[in-house]
């Protein structure tokens, strides 16, 4: 149980020990400065403790905010301080310097919270502030500064603050108008009957699930309920965020599952509608492989993108500067957020339209939209890197290579065309860009069973390994990653739609989602500042380049039903391989107590 120490001198009536403990502290009461650095030593060191002025007066939320908050070591609102175990040797310097300083004096004049919290900032420690807005927190100095502190209190509304501040300040269209007024109000009701965030998305998968099996019936029914599940889980699916930030309920854990049940609930919907389309006499699975290969390939441009300019510096590109703008403009926010076809827009136009129409109307729309969201977002941030002012840092640079997944074939070939790479005139992109398309325009253009995607593997391995022979600093270099998606995503497309054989392109779809997850794991543990996966993962399943050579390889060798059978054993092993270690690592940095980074921003 997190401890409490509470200081200063008591006033009557007050009632922050019994607001303490509501908020699940063990309240003690200290005489003075050298008592508190006593109470504070005997605190076991690895709970939370927090030092409180007597005094203080604010919401209730505004402590909650200031002292429970599990994303940050330290944290302080005026007149309390909290540190978690991993900063308790940062706040008992800053305590003992005190109680020096003081002499142990018996009665504080003044706030020795804030006095610690001055000292943390003077020792360089980062001290979290959370963003009150108009949420009372303050330590009165008088009998009047008291009663004005109360009344400012009593004008605002804690629990709409507390609600309000549970929904995203930047969302989508669908999401804000359609969702989040009523979705905040089921987060306060589980969050009053003690459920997490975890099991709300757990439940939002679940439902999503069955949506798909709904849809896999392939009768107008199973396709009606099937849109009004997806609705639902996507409701559950905000307010497992909003619950997580009503009662900041935040975890490493928490935000890993949020993350990968959106893919895993997305992607296995799709594959519900084509098993569905399939009942009807409708083969879809190609659409269904291509809405999935485009969306995760915009999803890595997004990545991309982002960790490039993670920490750039001196960016005065005059297209960041429109945008800037553009966005001050009302109604141009709501209509750049929606063409880019976030999360709530495309979950719902795919709902209304798999209740009213067909699977093949549904995935038309989809790679129609999910294109356009592409190119539009695509093209902004070629713009901003065209005329882009910043340098990129050794971080991005290594964010970017480990996002390109390259195996230890284009490793090797990287060493060893090091000199060469470097007197290439061409981009690292515009290689990229080259070997991918020769290899997935032969897979497409020639037919199955011949040699020629072989040798154009080859070809892409080659420039797989010079386009990562040099840091990619440029300022295209963060489109390496995506490109290399594309290429690997496309030809194994293309080599299951020229197989002909029934079960090849499901197979295909199983393949590309299991390569997929390991990409977007890759995404999240750099986002959370843990590095790439392992290099002995990486290498077990062959990176980008080391895959497509083998099935290219596989389909020279085999028959089509053979491909088939390949391409199902090659996803079941990948998904076990990444899903075993992807889980480990998880867990393991949830019991760690490793930063949660929950996205706060637009969603994909």
């Amino acid at each position: 149980m997190p401890t409490a120490i509470l200081t200063g001198q008591p006033v009557p009536g007050s009632s922050i020990e019994s607001e303490l403990r509501s908020l699940g502290f063990d309240v003690q009461l200290a005489a003075g400065t050298a008592d508190t650095e006593t109470l504070l030593a005997r605190v076991p060191g690895e709970e939370r403790v927090a030092v409180v002025d007597a005094r203080f007066v604010g919401h209730p939320h505004a402590l909650r905010l200031g002292l429970t908050d599990p994303r940050f070591p330290l944290a302080a609102v005026p007149g309390a301080v909290t540190a978690q175990p991993a900063a308790r040797r940062t706040l008992t310097r800053a305590m003992a310097r005190e109680n020096s300083a003081r002499g142990g004096t018996a009665v504080d004049v003044d706030s020795l919270a804030d006095r610690i919290t001055a000292a943390l900032d003077a020792d360089g420690a980062e001290v979290h502030r959370p963003e009150l807005g108009s949420l009372v927190a303050a330590v009165p100095a008088d009998p009047q500064a008291r009663n004005e502190a109360r009344q400012a209190v009593a004008a605002v509304d804690d629990e709409a603050v507390r609600l309000k501040s549970a929904v995203k300040a930047r969302d989508g269209f669908v999401t804000t108008h359609f969702v989040s007024p009523y979705s905040r109000y089921i987060a306060r009701w589980c969050a009053r009957r003690g459920l997490t965030p975890n099991q709300v998305t757990t439940a939002s998968l679940i439902t999503a699930l069955v949506a798909a099996g709904c849809a896999a019936t392939g009768t107008r029914g199973g396709f009606v309920a099937a849109g009004v599940l997806l609705i639902a889980s996507f409701v559950l699916d905000c307010t497992d965020g909003q619950l997580a930030r009503y009662s900041l309920q935040y975890s490493t854990l928490g935000a890993w599952l949020d993350a990968t049940f959106d893919r895993a609930k997305e992607y296995t919907y799709y594959a519900g509608l084509a098993l569905g389309a399939a009942r009807g006499g409708d083969d879809v699975w190609a659409l269904a492989l291509g809405v999935m290969v485009l969306q995760t390939c915009r999803h890595v441009v997004d990545f991309s993108f982002n960790e490039a300019n993670h920490d750039a510096s001196a960016n005065t590109s005059p297209t960041a500067a429109l945008s800037d703008r553009l966005d001050s403009v009302g109604w141009t926010v709501w209509l750049r957020r929606m063409i880019v076809l976030p999360i709530g827009e495309r979950w719902a136009m795919i709902a209304f339209l798999t209740a009213f129409t067909t699977p093949r109307i549904t995935f038309y729309a989809l790679l129609i939209g999910c294109a356009f969201a592409a190119t539009y977002t695509t093209a902004g941030r070629v713009l901003r890197s065209l005329t882009r002012r910043a340098s990129r840092t050794d971080r991005a640079a290594k964010a970017l290579a480990d996002l390109a997944d390259s195996g230890p074939l284009a490793e090797a070939g990287a060493k060893g065309l090091g000199a060469a790479a470097r007197r290439l005139p061409g981009p690292a992109p515009a290689i990229a860009l080259l070997g991918g398309a020769v290899v997935v325009a032969t897979a497409a253009l020639t037919g199955f069973g011949g040699p020629w995607p072989f040798v154009a593997a080859l070809v892409y391995v080659l420039t797989s390994a010079l386009a990562v022979a040099r840091p990619l600093k440029g300022a295209f270099d963060w489109l390496v990653p995506p490109l290399f998606r594309a290429a690997e995503y496309l030809t194994v497309l293309f080599l299951a739609v020229k197989a002909d054989v029934n079960g090849a392109l499901p197979a295909a779809f199983g393949l590309v989602a299991a390569v997929a997850y390991h990409h977007y794991d890759t995404v999240y543990r750099i986002r959370g500042d843990a590095g790439a996966p392992p290099q002995w993962l990486v290498r077990t399943v062959g990176g980008h380049e080391g895959r497509t050579l083998v099935i290219t390889l596989l389909a020279v060798l085999l028959t089509a039903t053979q491909f088939k059978v390949a391409l199902t054993v090659l996803a079941v092993a990948v998904a076990l391989v990444v899903l075993v270690e992807s889980i480990r690592f998880w867990v393991a940095a949830h019991q760690v107590g490793a930063p949660a980074v929950h996205d706060e921003g637009e969603p994909a």
